[in-house]
């Protein structure tokens, strides 16, 4: 049985999932819910997946646990009709109108910014990091920097992001992980809150995403509810993704002291491929939105899903897939640097893979590969605080990474 709330299971996951690629690249798993569900370990066959219209992103009616009508569920099911939930050609549609806003060109206007904001994070963190008092990195640099940077794009108040923060890692987490009623609170906060950020941005439109996003809905782009739920989706996705990422990243190079030399002595080469290695051994997002078999397909190798299943494309799994990945579960920046006489790696499945295709992939990279090599020369003698084994991660089957990240800064640290 999975169950995703089980700490010990979302602190590593992989060994679970290598028994079940052991047994074939998809298996029906019991999960604790009492339902059951149809997850995709295999790399070849999580691409595959990923890119056949045969399994739908549209949710089933009454899918999970049956549940009262209530503001929560109604505000639930008003957020989650994001274009992640919908196939073509409403997906094509609501992709178009997005991925302007995401274009190489747009995404790299933002590096100056970005290494702005790095720097006064950094400063800050320096500065709390007094009398040998850890600090902890999460909350310090990997969440406010995606937070600020998205929160930018999107035209969302600085002042409302923390609030934001608490409400989408409820809605993001197993209701099981959580007090009573607490997923239910933030999915209706989440919805108040995006309406009324809706109306403020039709009474008083700035330049940034969400304003055009209103006024493509006012000349018929977007209904009023797409609008809400593109909010809500851009948001989530927009730092979700690049929290994990940073957190991870940062374990990772103070676990492994040479890893993080290698990327400072080559810093052109080598902090790009920390990032692609960080993406595919600690993937930021452990599984997909859930899809539907809208009819039987044979993946191969023997496995049958049968028409109505319900499938996750388990993305840290196909990540360390032994066919495609050497030594898979050895953390190893350097299979991504070009060799002469060397085959390119298996492009890792980080960002999905098909239509859906994360359209924020390119900020994320983009925001690790400045703030990375900025963290550690200007605060040169972090380390770690706590046992990296025992760090508590991120609850559920859609996000992965550590929840805290505490950290000493050394006598000699400086913020250069």
């Amino acid at each position: 049985m999975l169950d995703p709330a089980d700490p010990a299971f979302a602190r590593d996951p992989y060994p679970f999932y290598a028994r079940l690629r052991a047994q074939g690249p998809a298996a029906c798993v019991p999960l604790a819910n009492g339902s059951s569900a149809w997850l995709v370990t295999g790399y070849e066959q999580a691409r595959a997946v990923l890119a056949d219209s045969r399994f739908s992103n549209v949710p089933p009616r009454g899918a999970g646990r049956p549940k009262a009508d209530s503001p929560a569920q109604r505000a639930r099911a008003r957020l989650g009709r994001h274009m992640l939930n919908t196939d073509a050609p409403d997906h094509t549609r609501l992709r178009r109108l997005t991925a302007a806003a995401f274009s190489p060109r747009r995404v790299n206007a933002l590096r100056p910014r970005i290494e702005v904001l790095v720097k006064e994070l950094l400063a800050e963190l320096g500065s709390r990091a007094v009398g040998g008092t850890p600090v902890d990195l999460v909350d310090g640099f990997a969440f406010p920097l995606p937070v600020l940077v998205i929160g930018e794009v999107l035209g969302v108040p600085e002042a409302d992001r923390a609030d934001l923060r608490a409400w989408t890692y409820r809605v993001g987490s197993p209701t099981d992980a959580l007090p009573a009623g607490a997923v239910d609170a933030a999915w209706v906060a989440l919805h108040d809150y995006f309406e009324q950020l809706i109306a403020d941005k039709r009474a008083r439109p700035g330049d940034d995403l969400f304003s055009d996003l209103v006024h493509d809905s006012a000349e018929g782009g977007l209904t009023d509810g797409e609008l809400l739920a593109m909010a809500f989706l851009l948001l989530f996705a927009g730092y979700e993704t690049t929290m994990n990422l940073l957190a991870s990243a940062s374990l990772l190079l103070l676990a492994h002291p040479a890893e993080r030399a290698a990327a400072e002595a080559d810093p052109s080469r080598r902090w790009p491929a920390v990032v692609e290695e960080t993406l595919r051994y600690a993937s930021p997002l452990e599984g997909t939105t859930w899809r539907r078999a809208t009819r039987q397909v044979d993946l191969g190798e023997g496995v049958h899903i049968p028409a109505g299943a319900s499938v996750l494309v388990v993305l840290a799994a196909a990540n360390r897939d032994p066919a495609f990945f050497d030594d898979p579960d050895t953390f190893h920046p350097a299979r991504y640097l070009p060799a002469p006489g060397r085959a390119r790696p298996a492009p890792h499945a980080a960002f999905g893979h098909g239509p859906h295709f994360c359209v924020g992939s390119g900020l994320a990279r983009l925001e690790a590969q400045i703030a990375l090599p900025l963290l550690f020369s200007h605060l040169p003698d972090l380390r770690l605080a706590a046992d990296p084994a025992r760090l508590p991660y991120r609850p559920g089957l859609l996000v992965r990474g550590p929840q805290t990240l505490p950290v000493h800064l050394d006598g000699n640290s400086t913020t250069r």
